[in-house]
């Protein structure tokens, strides 16, 4: 048996040593040969310039380096597009995705569960906010792309070889790829693992880029977005038709329609804020059809490092020989 480890790099010349130094403890303890495909996301520090070593040194690691950077999402998509193992496990760079447990999701691919995953318990060196916005998010997650997606899984665990070929089919340009895997269906275990601190660097997912991330997966999955904009467009003019009534009354009735001047000017705003978010909405939806419709690739390498150029064919992606191939 062979198996494929997958691991995104984006500026990670901080933590990349203490992550070979634990890989290379668990890997020995490991009864089945191992690949360490290491995807370099366009990096600016110093991280391309330690995978080359790490790949001069150990013939067990392979390398891809990205153009410019493409995104986590795309960056694994690369890996499992390389990967030659019988299984393909995707992990994080910064060792809180604990390697010491992969020869227990191994135990598990082998009793025949196609894709193993990795639970966190825990999240120790996280603040109550992190906590909170990540619940909030797999909450938002189960609510709106699927509700097979398990609370607490990221993109750490293990996929069986069939899956891995499935997921190759899938070439969109808007990536989610706990979303993809939950669609497929296939036979899930989970693993449990008390999450640690970032060994060094710093996250990769603020706030702000993890409310991107989760618009990314809600609007690639669903059309919820674009129904709530109908419900809200009822609402408003069931609202706006019982203000009519009143609008009448006050004038027949009353003699007070000077009076409304407020009232006027703040549904003006209300439903002119209410059209713009619809058409927003709408807008968004038809960009990432144009984004479609342009098939441009997915990402972008520019650099092979013990991967032959022959061995790679990727759909939806350009890969560039080395220099010394050229």
């Amino acid at each position: 048996m062979l198996l494929s480890l997958v691991i995104p790099l984006f500026n990670e010349e901080a933590v990349l040593p203490l992550l070979v130094g634990r890989l290379d403890a668990v890997l020995s303890q490991l009864d089945c040969a191992v690949e360490v495909i290491l995807v370099d996301d366009g990096s600016r520090d110093r991280t391309l310039a330690l995978v080359r070593d790490i790949v001069a040194k150990d013939p067990r690691f392979r390398a891809l380096s990205f153009s410019r950077n493409f995104g986590h999402q795309a960056a694994i998509t690369a890996g499992l597009d390389v990967a030659a193992g019988d299984a393909v496990v995707v992990m994080d760079a910064d060792l809180q995705d604990p390697p010491e447990i992969l020869a227990k999701m191994v135990d598990l691919y082998r009793q025949g569960y196609d894709v193993v995953s990795a639970q966190r318990e825990s999240r120790e060196g996280d603040t109550a906010y992190k906590r909170a916005t990540a619940a909030a998010f797999y909450w938002i997650m189960r609510k709106t792309v699927d509700e097979r997606i398990v609370p607490e899984v990221g993109d750490f665990r293990l996929l069986g070889k069939h899956v891995v070929q499935a997921l190759r089919q899938f070439r969109e340009q808007h990536r989610f790829m706990r979303g993809l895997i939950a669609w497929l269906g296939f036979r899930e275990a989970i693993v449990t693992f008390k999450r640690g601190p970032r060994a060094a660097g710093t996250t990769k997912y603020p706030t702000l880029k993890m409310a991107a991330f989760a618009f990314t997966a809600i609007t690639s999955f669903s059309g919820l977005p674009l129904r709530l904009g109908i419900l809200a467009g009822l609402g408003l003019t069931a609202m706006g038709g019982l203000y009519f009534v009143y609008a009448v009354y006050a004038a027949l009735v009353l003699k007070s329609t000077v009076r409304g001047w407020t009232s006027i000017v703040f549904l003006q705003i209300f439903f002119s804020g209410a059209i713009l978010l619809a058409i927003g909405l709408v807008g968004e939806y038809l960009a990432r059809v144009y984004d479609e419709a342009k098939r441009r690739p997915l990402y972008v390498v520019r650099e092979l490092v013990n991967v032959p150029f022959g061995e790679v064919h990727a759909e939806r992606a350009v890969i560039l020989p080395s220099r010394e191939e050229t």
